[in-house]
């Protein structure tokens, strides 16, 4: 899948990418790094993000209702009004 220019798929390199309001709902970045990537306001419902690498990541106000973030490194990530609703989160447990 492609999106903004940006190839979506597992281990993806998305290091600084622009990816604000993108529709990624379902979205395999499984292991992909997303490192300082903008992904203000983008629709990540039911994402695979396990071991994603979002360290310093724009998630404001992102949508990321039952996404899988195991081992997901959130490190500095901007996580402001995100809606983490069901998601699991990088320890395994499941966000409220």
């Amino acid at each position: 899948m492609e999106v903004n220019g940006y190839r979506i798929e597992p281990g993806a390199d998305l290091t600084n990418a622009n990816l604000r309001s993108a529709n990624l709902t379902s979205a395999d970045l499984c292991a992909a790094c997303l490192y300082e990537a903008n992904l203000n306001s983008a629709d990540l419902t039911d994402a695979d993000l396990p071991g994603a690498k979002l360290s310093g990541a724009i998630l404001f106000e992102a949508y990321l209702t039952d996404a899988e973030l195991t081992d997901a490194n959130l490190s500095r990530a901007v996580l402001q009004g995100a809606n983490l609703t069901n998601a699991v989160m990088p320890d395994g447990s499941i966000h409220d």
